[in-house]
């Protein structure tokens, strides 16, 4: 239907008219609110078209429902007059005469505009006019009801600014929406009344199709497309209800196919004169629908909605074709696959074309793909069909569908067609006669097809026809491209769950390998496993029958596991799932071997045996610790079996499921457990497993030396229990942290002899040899600094076997720390006092553990003569180190030959409280043991366990800690219930009172190097004072009573020795320089109180000074700094600063100052009778 724009007639002079700058259209932004639409309605251009008043002729009224844009909606009457009289005497009747004309109109709107020239009206308004203007006058005689209908427009010709129109343009938009409104209730209100009147004899859906069809036209005409496009579809509905009611009697037949039906384009209008053959009720649905579908497609083109063309014609196309079945016999043969296969084309063609003016984002450009893709396959469906029923085509899959049987055989059925017509589309009927000509149209339909589809990124559709095309070289014989089509799809499809077009390509390539009489090779045991993945999915049970035809699922996994011992290496494949291996509960171990045991449960998803030689799998523990457990196994039946798996280790701790394998020959099944994405999906799970702990097992633990020296090779003991096994072999691989090395060929043996094995050299790793059942070995072991870990974290991985059974070899993963720092911490300082050395040493914890002291000894080497060393007794046996009390040792050093330049080692013996008190719990728990009746087998392991027990008690809950510093009593928690029988007797032993030595736990030892210092010069600082009033010979504690205030004379004296100082050092002299400390708030000092003195070995210097102490009370003597002044030395071309220790010979002393005391009298009078 041709677009018609607005019309709006106008009357004017012909000055007027000659310009065209008045002509300011389009209009634009045009805001419609109807009372019948809740909605406000927005157009956003609106094209008018002017014309003369007088070129409309005054026509009668059609019958025939038209656009209500067919007649004018708006009548403007343009005056120029600017005199009163003249507008009294000839304008006032010509708008009276075209106001009458008008006024008649139904739904039409007028306008008169008054066009003054601006110059002209600027000049009138410099006069005083009590005169009313023409346009008051036009308002007053023409403005009957309450609507302005009037406007004036100032204009001279050549004047093309916007603003002076806007009141004009205002008025036109005001008037148009006006009489549309108006036009569009009146015939919304005839189309309401026609379907009202559905039911009533007479009822005519061609006249109510023809009258609503008008007011969608006229929706069009005003750019308002979404409602033109409600419209059609409330048509569409009313023909289905029509359709339903059976009442077709305003209808030709279903189709009355002519010329060109099958090929011309679907959304042409102008194929077919549609409205007259509506108008004659002789349409036939098959042209209504056509008419119906190509009306609203050319409004989805203006709203630019492109892709809902393609849907609603692939809609259509499918449902009437359907409909079109049931008169096949009418139709010339292949009609409807010609109709649709040719509709489906040219509409992707149209769309294109209307597309390329249409800019489209990134989403509405996909689903435009997508929908064409849909269009294009629509039409290579129909190829599908008539390449069936000519035979160019196998009437099996993919070509035929269950739909496309129900075609076939109603096909088939037909005796006899009364239509002698063929149809007329070149390229179908070429394609029926010609085979080759039917396979380049189906390739090229297909393919385009797929470039669509790959543009909308819809993988699946496109990887569905390659299939196709893959059916189609099988056809045609070319099966070497068949089977590399078929062998590269189900890498597309898997990963998008299209089981059953995935197992439908896997089919075929089965076949075409078995046509080419290929060998199983790699690459079809790959297609074999992919097929099987199929098998396991209930969708693709009825594809299976395709491969049967060839072999069963039987002879196909036969054929696998023998195709598989032919091959040259290993073939993993990941996550199959034909098979799952899941561990059913926590292992256990074995009685009279280091063996762990656990049950998996095995799922065989097949309906048939699977062949395989074993099953795996790793368990991971803490750090990189893996068990691998095994089962050989011939067959694995359908569904769940439980297999039980073994694993030759020792190994223990709670683990987790890492990896699954079944062993077929060199195929290997593989399944990850854990630390993979595929156990983030709520079908898979972390399945935890606990190994226990086999008391009777190989067990190596790793602790520090009984006795350790600072400064030489560090050691670490291993303690290996060989438990039930008598090792023929054992290889321990300590690994160390970064920057620790083990000297593994400095390895030894603590303790040599028979029943403790013998070690062999390596480099790399401790090989102990023949150690018997139920021993114990401790190898020392070397390693490098380790000063900068406070702890080790020591892997270990141990493998053996036995005399037993030589040809197992047995592993233990685990993981050991041991604490390389030393529990206590040692801080020194020294005092030297003339020829004597006191050093004090402090003792500290590092750790929150406590630490016990037995004692402490500070030893010189025996060829050091001339050096007496003692210490102080301590007041208890043992003393105990915490966190928060240190404890000091101090210790003299008397040399009589100077300075002492061999260093002494301080020796420590020391244990921790924790070692103690678990060598109590141990030698408790044993006693108990042997004080009752306790078979021999059941000793060992029921010791170790008590004893944990008990340990894992006392660990937490440390109340016991202070009453046992106190009195030695450990008393258990009450939450230790765990001791059975046992229980009470091993409480009350520990309860008993004992002392700090009664544990059987050793000593540590520990020697540190001290190195004794050297002092180049001593000084030995003193003030004696006595008063000035007695003489000097009275000693300091014979002084009288001193006074505040009172000057003291007071002496500085200075000893200096070089005892300390190197030979060298004791001949020379040294410039000193003193300070005497001020205090101001306590003494008052007069004198030399700062100089330089000569220091000498065991020379002297005196400073006399006076003090004047400024309050009472006890106050200490002023301290003195002493300090050696730098000399200078030629070696090294500049000074030094000589060592020096100054002691502070009155630092103890204090002197008593008194209150100084007097007496004053004062004479007060009583008030005698005389004054």
């Amino acid at each position: 239907m041709s677009n018609q724009n607005v019309l709006v007639t106008y009357s004017a002079p012909v000055s007027f008219l000659a310009s065209e700058s008045w002509r300011q259209l389009p209009l634009r932004s045009i805001h419609w609110k109807s009372a019948s639409r809740p909605n406000l309605k927005t157009i956003q251009e609106l094209e008018l078209t002017l014309v003369p008043l007088d070129s409309l002729r005054d026509e009668h009224t059609s019958q025939v429902p038209v656009t209500l844009l067919e007649k004018p909606l708006l009548n403007l009457y343009v005056v120029t007059c600017e005199d009163n009289d003249s507008y009294k005497a000839n304008v006032k009747k010509q708008i009276k005469d075209w106001h009458s004309t008008i006024s008649q109109r139904k739904n039409q709107e007028w306008i008169i505009v008054h066009v003054v020239r601006s110059d002209i009206k600027t000049t009138d308004r410099k006069f005083f006019n009590m005169k009313s203007s023409v346009l008051d006058k036009i308002k007053a005689d023409f403005n009957i009801d309450k609507r302005d209908r009037c406007v004036q427009l100032s204009w001279t010709a050549g004047d093309h600014s916007p603003i002076i129109w806007a009141d004009l343009v205002n008025k036109i938009k005001d008037g148009l929406l006006s009489a549309l409104d108006s036009s569009v209730s009146q015939r919304e209100e005839e189309v309401r009344r026609s379907e009202s009147q559905r039911q009533m004899p007479g009822w005519n859906f061609c006249t109510f199709f023809i009258l609503k069809e008008s007011l969608a036209s006229s929706f069009e005409g005003v750019k308002l497309f979404e409602d033109a496009l409600r419209q059609y579809n409330e048509l569409e509905v009313s023909f289905i209800q029509v359709l339903r009611e059976k009442n077709m009697s305003w209808f030709g037949s279903l189709i009355q196919p002519v010329d060109k039906d099958d090929s011309v384009p679907l959304l042409s209008t102008t194929k077919k004169y549609y409205r007259d053959l509506i108008l004659a009720n002789s349409i036939s649905v098959f042209d209504l629908r056509i008419y119906l579908l190509a009306r609203q497609c050319a409004l989805l083109n203006k709203m630019c909605r492109p892709s809902e063309i393609c849907q609603k014609v692939t809609t259509f196309l499918g449902t009437f074709g359907r409909r079109l079945r049931e008169v096949e016999a009418k139709l010339p043969e292949y009609f409807i696959e010609s109709w649709i296969f040719s509709s489906a084309l040219s509409v992707v063609d149209q769309c294109d074309t209307w597309a390329f003016t249409t800019e489209l984002d990134g989403i509405q450009l996909t689903r435009f793909s997508a929908s064409k893709g849909e269009l294009v396959e629509l039409a290579k469906s129909q190829l599908d069909i008539i390449g069936v029923k000519v035979g160019h085509l196998p009437k099996k899959p993919p070509f035929t569908t269950t739909c496309m049987d129900e075609i076939v055989v109603h096909t088939e059925q037909i005796s006899k067609r009364s239509s002698t017509r063929r149809i007329s589309n070149h390229e179908i009927t070429l394609a029926i006669g010609n085979k080759d000509a039917f396979y380049d149209l189906y390739c090229t339909t297909s393919n385009r097809a797929i470039d669509m589809y790959v543009k909308a990124g819809r993988r699946k559709f496109a990887l569905k026809l390659h299939g196709f095309l893959a059916a189609l070289d099988i056809h045609r014989g070319r099966l070497e491209s068949a089977l590399a089509i078929f062998t590269s799809l189900p890498a597309h499809y898997a990963p998008h769950m299209w089981i059953s077009l995935e197992s439908f390509v896997l089919s075929r390539a089965l076949n075409i390998h078995a046509e080419l009489e290929k060998s199983p090779d790699r690459e079809w045991i790959y297609i074999l496993l992919a097929y099987l993945r199929t098998c396991t999915n209930d969708m693709s049970k009825e594809l299976t029958s395709e491969v049967g035809e060839e072999k069963s699922v039987i002879q196909l996994i036969r054929a696998l596991h023998t195709a598989a011992a032919t091959l040259d290496s290993d073939l993993v494949h990941t996550d199959h799932p034909i098979i799952a291996v899941q561990v059913s509960g926590d292992a256990s171990c074995s009685g009279d071997e280091d063996l762990a045991l656990v049950d998996a449960t095995v799922s065989n998803h097949l309906p048939c045996d699977v062949f395989v030689d074993e099953i795996n799998i790793t368990l991971r523990g803490r750090d990189s610790e893996r068990l691998k457990f095994i089962a050989k196994v011939d067959k694995l039946p359908p569904g769940q079996s439980i297999v039980t798996l073994f694993c030759p280790s020792s190994s223990w701790g709670l683990y987790i499921l890492e990896r699954s394998e079944v062993v077929m020959s060199r195929v290997r099944l593989q399944w990850q457990h854990a630390n993979t994405a595929v156990t983030t999906s709520k079908k898979n799970h972390i399945s935890l497993v606990r190994v226990p702990r086999s008391l009777r097992a190989l067990d190596v633990q790793i602790r520090q030396p009984q006795q350790a020296e600072l400064g030489m090779t560090s050691h670490l003991l291993l303690v290996i229990s060989t438990g039930q096994n008598d090792i023929s072999r054992a290889t321990i691989k300590p690994t160390s942290p970064s920057g620790v090395q083990f000297n593994f060929s400095a390895a030894r043996l603590e303790a040599k002899g028979q029943g403790t094995g013998t070690l062999e050299a390596s480099d790399n790793a401790v090989v102990l040899l023949d150690a018997p059942v139920h021993a114990e070995v401790v190898i020392s072991l070397p390693h490098s600094d380790a000063s900068r870990y406070h702890s080790m974290k020591i892997w270990l991985n141990v493998t053996y076997n036995t005399q037993s059974s030589m040809g197992v070899i047995r592993t233990l993963q685990t993981s050991r720390v041991v604490a390389v720092s030393l529990p206590i911490a040692v801080n020194v300082e020294d005092f030297f006092r003339g020829k004597r050395l006191f050093s004090k040493f402090t003792i500290s914890a590092t750790s929150h553990q406590h630490v016990r002291i037995s004692s402490t000894e500070l030893q010189g080497a025996r060829s050091l003569d001339g050096v007496k060393i003692s210490g102080c007794r301590p007041s208890r046996p043992v003393m105990t180190v915490t966190p928060e009390q240190p404890v000091n040792f101090l210790f003299s050093i008397e040399s009589s030959n100077g300075p002492v330049l061999d260093p002494l080692n301080l020796v420590i013996k020391y244990r921790i409280l924790r070692d103690e008190v678990e060598a109590l719990v141990r030698q408790t728990v044993e006693a108990v043991l042997l004080s009752m009746p306790v078979e021999k087998l059941q000793y060992g392991s029921l010791r170790r366990t008590l004893i944990d027990k008990v340990v894992a008690q006392l660990e937490s809950n440390a109340e016991w800690v202070e009453a046992y510093r106190c009195t030695g009593e450990i008393i258990l928690p009450r939450s230790f219930e765990d001791g059975g029988d046992f229980q009470g007797p091993i409480r009350e032993a520990l309860a008993q009172c004992r002392s700090e030595t009664a544990s059987p736990c050793p000593w540590r030892e520990i020697k540190i190097p001290v190195d004794v210092p050297r002092m180049n010069i001593v000084t030995a600082v003193q003030i004696t004072v006595q008063p000035s009033s007695l003489p000097s010979d009275i000693q300091s504690d014979q002084l009288p009573q001193i006074y505040a205030g009172q000057p003291i004379n007071a002496t500085l004296i200075f000893k200096t020795s070089f005892h300390w100082a190197e030979k060298e050092g004791k001949q020379r002299c040294y410039t000193m320089r003193y300070d005497v400390e001020e205090r101001v708030k306590d003494w008052l000092l007069c004198g030399r109180k700062r100089g330089d003195f000569v220091a000498t070995d065991g020379g002297s210097f005196a400073v006399p000074l006076t003090l004047i102490a400024l309050h009472h009370g006890e106050i200490t003597l002023p301290k003195v700094d002493v300090r050696p002044l730098p000399i200078s030395t030629q070696a090294s071309m500049g000074s030094t600063v000589p060592s020096a220790d100054t002691c502070q010979a009155h630092e103890a002393e204090k002197v008593l100052i008194l209150p100084r005391g007097g007496r004053s009298t004062y004479v007060v009078g009583m008030g005698g009778e005389s004054e």
